[in-house]
């Protein structure tokens, strides 16, 4: 088990926290489902990125987990992350060194502990079925003996925000009761996602100068904001962002890691990551999303492919100048590249681009490039799209190069037909055949493969 209070690695100064939850609360997003052999590898991924904590799971609450925290231990050798395991406070009326999910937390072996605690004085009523005294006991012994195990606790203390506009005395008292015991940081969760910035930043101010702890933010996008409630509680005074990858959570998602990172490092020039993490961003982005099946967000901020994608005519020719004029940063920051897209929109400038960025050096071909201008224009009429389609503007591209005096490109080749034929067999197997004619030279031509696929 790492020391408690070693940093791993190359690790960022702890003044600053970046905790990842993806592997927790990312994963009670609708559609993912994952495998222990799945939190595994996005938890190598998220260390590989250079998060400073890496929540697991919840140890004792399903089996899944507990076998993720005993093979990560095993298997993982963690170069910048911290592993942390997730809990709740102990039960009304259970000492804490005699409650079984606290025995279970600690039986994870992690050098962090990252306690679920209410802070809502009608969930406390309600949902826990104790009094708001017992509560706040249950907090403070839960940190006090966790703590004297040697772990280091964080406490999240759930609704904060909802239950401070409630009853905002009894809300700073579950945060002081939490720090008072030894709690190293005390999170501020907007679990129903209601919140908005202004609402968010005016709260951690609050509660900071009144309670004097080390605050969090843990936020909920129900509102869209989530991003923003996250950066106004930085700029309120907390130090520690809890966010999962490309904002995957319960109902619409958390706060999301990836532009909450960018901007803490580009926007506020804080070092939260190691050297050269940030420019990772787009490839763990996207290898998250393909271990948990989901297609990537296209116009995700950042690590989207259409992030610095460009497609008027007037902001090609801008970009042809400078390409900050219509771009915060460069793409190449977050490991992501600007992109020209071809349409009926486009003028000259956006056709030159997009044929340098083909490996196509149209120079100064006005002609060339306002017959490309205008049978693109033509195409997109009839129906046919460019845009997300590189290979058939390349071709059309070419085509045009080689028209010679006759005014069209030669034909080396002619198709006369093709076609597929996909096989399913009782036994389960398939069997898949292509077929293509033409005349080439001259001379037909007739070939027939097998694949394991049709599109093979």
């Amino acid at each position: 088990m790492q020391d408690a209070h070693d940093a791993p690695g190359d690790a960022p100064d702890d003044a600053f926290h970046v905790f990842d939850t993806t592997l927790r609360d990312g994963a009670q997003r609708e559609g993912i489902n994952l495998s222990v052999a799945d939190k595994l590898t996005i938890a190598r991924h998220l260390d590989d990125f250079g998060v400073g904590f890496i929540e697991g799971g919840w140890p004792g609450a399903n089996p899944r987990d507990t076998e993720f925290f005993r093979r990560a231990r095993e298997e993982i050798d963690f170069k910048h992350a911290r592993l942390v395991a997730f809990g709740a406070t102990r039960k009304a009326g259970v000492r804490a060194e005699d409650d079984p999910q606290v025995a279970a937390l600690l039986a994870a072996e992690t050098p962090v502990v990252c306690l679920v605690a209410k802070s809502h004085d009608r969930h406390v009523e309600l949902a826990l079925r104790t009094t708001l005294d017992e509560n706040l006991a249950m907090v403070r012994d839960t940190v006090s003996y966790l703590r004297g195990q040697g772990r280091r606790v964080f406490v999240d203390c759930e609704h904060f925000f909802d239950g401070y506009y409630a009853n905002p005395a009894y809300a700073k008292q579950v945060v002081g009761a939490a720090h008072e015991a030894g709690a190293e940081v005390v999170v501020l969760c907007d679990t129903n996602g209601g919140m908005l910035p202004a609402h968010v930043q005016a709260v951690v101010r609050t509660v900071l100068a009144d309670t004097g702890a080390r605050l969090g933010i843990h936020a909920q996008d129900d509102t869209g904001c989530a991003v923003a409630n996250t950066l106004a509680a930085v700029d309120a005074g907390a130090t520690h962002v809890q966010c999962t990858a490309n904002g995957y959570g319960e109902r619409v998602g958390n706060s999301n890691l990836f532009p909450v990172v960018a901007a803490l490092e580009i926007k506020y020039g804080k070092r939260v990551l190691p050297a050269g993490g940030l420019e990772e961003m787009t490839r763990i982005s996207h290898a998250i999303a393909e271990v948990v099946n989901l297609t990537p967000s296209t116009h995700q901020p950042y690590v989207g492919v259409s992030a610095f994608a460009h497609k008027a005519g007037l902001h090609a020719s801008a970009i042809k100048v400078d390409p900050d004029l219509y771009q915060h940063i460069d793409p190449a920051r977050v490991g992501n590249t600007m992109r020209m897209l071809v349409s009926d929109m486009a003028g000259r400038a956006s056709i030159e681009l997009k044929g340098r960025e083909l490996g196509i050096d149209l120079g100064d071909d006005r002609e060339l490039v306002g017959r490309v201008v205008e049978r693109v224009k033509e195409r997109e009429l009839a129906g046919y799209t460019y845009e997300a389609a590189d290979a058939s503007f390349e071709l059309l591209l070419r085509e045009e190069l080689q028209k010679g005096e006759e005014g069209r490109a030669p034909r080396y080749y002619r198709v006369e037909s093709w076609r597929a034929i996909v096989e399913d067999r009782p036994d389960g197997t398939h069997a898949n055949e292509a077929t293509v004619k033409l005349w080439a030279k001259g001379e037909r031509l007739v070939a027939t493969a097998e694949g394991n696929g049709p599109v093979n």
